[in-house]
């Protein structure tokens, strides 16, 4: 009985065969295909049931490597498809799976068991259900985020699924407080970092403190203002102290929240001053022009780039707006909130992020959306571009790209017109 099953995990081929006729040609218009055989969506909807109902049973396997095969495959599947009405029927054995493996596993299969948490509260949204779920699942996670005997990868990960699950189903004001609270216990001791005597130690925490930052960051978000003002207050003159650790994550995550904090801190109050501004901003553009030899060039140039923008949003109160395409719709993120939002659900969703957003009533209610955008076989049609065009396309683009540069590279150029 302990020997570990053959697990067939759910793979990139049953999500292409399962998704072919639901969502790839909503995420792209030219994947419709016209000519092709017609997709049996009754039987491959059954097929797909059929496998993940076996991925759930497993779940409960004797064999911890056949239990973790399971529920990766579960997330691949719960990342890559919207799956409401199975999983509303299932949920409250998916929940007791889920706490069994966080609270007996090892470190891996706890970090799996945590990612597919989320996904299920991303798959209910926010209802009656996904609070039942948190409150099954809520202390679990607070319990091995705060045990110091834990694996760090384990308590990492419990961190970030308790601030997403917190965040989409939490009307509990006092909820809310507490799950922060436990959050900002963790992170705050990343503070004493410079007079810990123990350096090892407080390197290896790091990883876990960033996590644990920016959940906390995700629930401030969705705070009452004057909760925001007394979190301000107390954390803003601490984080720079963030700014010259040895881990460019840390470095990064509280550069961002920084300026989250400034955001939110010029929303509640107009003429919001702070004291250090100039320490502050010389800190920050020090980063922001970082040449130190000892760093990686991927470190610094990812380095500088966030800086740039810290910089800009702190000083100018200015932000570089970016925008995410998903099928025929287009999301532009304009503000710091928006993009702290984006970025931990898009950690958890991974490729499948643009589906959720076109799909998932929670996630475009978030981003203010609207409802799902529903395209029939007749519209993608017509906007498909035909393979012949699209290479004419490219084609053109390429010869304006080199000759645009052969003239730029030219030393017998003259240097004045481009300026």
């Amino acid at each position: 009985g302990g020997q570990p099953r053959n697990v067939q995990p759910f793979s990139d081929e049953d999500a292409s065969i399962e998704t072919m006729s639901h969502c790839s040609g909503f995420s792209d218009p030219a994947s419709f295909t016209e000519d092709g055989p017609e997709v049996d969506e009754e039987a491959t909807q059954e097929d797909l049931e059929y496998k993940l109902k076996g991925f759930i049973d497993l779940t409960l396997d004797k064999s911890a490597k056949t239990r973790q095969a399971a529920l990766e495959s579960l997330k691949s599947a719960f990342s890559s498809k919207i799956l409401y009405e199975f999983i509303m029927e299932r949920r409250m054995t998916l929940t007791d799976s889920i706490e069994r493996c966080i609270k007996k596993g090892k470190s891996d299969e706890q970090c799996a068991a945590a990612g597919l948490a989320c996904l299920l509260c991303v798959q209910m949204g926010s209802g009656i259900e996904s609070e039942e779920i948190f409150k099954t699942l809520g202390p679990v996670l607070k319990k091995i985020v705060c045990d110091g005997t834990a694996s760090i990868q384990a308590r990492q990960a419990c961190a970030t699924c308790l601030g997403i699950c917190c965040f989409i189903v939490t009307d509990d004001i006092t909820e809310l407080y507490s799950t922060m609270e436990c959050l900002e216990n963790i992170f705050t001791k990343a503070y004493q970092r410079d007079r810990d005597t123990n350096g090892v130690s407080s390197t290896h925490n790091t990883v876990l403190h960033v996590s644990a930052l920016l959940a906390w960051t995700l629930l401030l978000t969705i705070c009452p203002m004057n909760e925001v003002k007394k979190k301000i207050e107390m954390h803003l003159h601490k984080l720079p102290s963030l700014l010259s650790c040895d881990d460019l994550n840390m470095r990064i995550a509280a550069g961002e929240t920084l300026a989250l904090l400034f955001e939110l801190a010029r929303e509640t109050d107009a003429d919001f001053f702070y004291e250090d501004m100039d320490l502050l901003t010389e800190k920050l553009r020090a980063l922001a022009t970082d040449g130190n030899k000892h760093r990686a060039k991927v470190d610094k140039r990812k380095q500088r780039s966030v800086f740039r923008d810290v910089l800009r949003a702190v000083e100018e109160r200015d932000f570089p707006t970016e925008m995410v395409k998903f099928g025929p719709e287009r999301m532009y993120i304009d503000c710091w909130v928006k993009k702290q939002t984006y970025e931990m659900f898009k950690e958890i969703l991974g490729s499948g992020m643009q589906y959720h957003l076109q799909s998932n009533d929670f996630l475009r209610n978030v981003f203010e959306l609207g409802p799902p955008v529903m395209l029939d076989a007749a519209t993608l049609k017509t906007m498909k571009i035909s393979r012949f065009e699209r290479h004419l396309y490219n084609s053109a683009a390429f010869k304006a790209r080199t000759k645009a540069r052969s003239k730029c590279r030219d030393k017998r150029a003259d240097v004045g017109e481009f300026f």
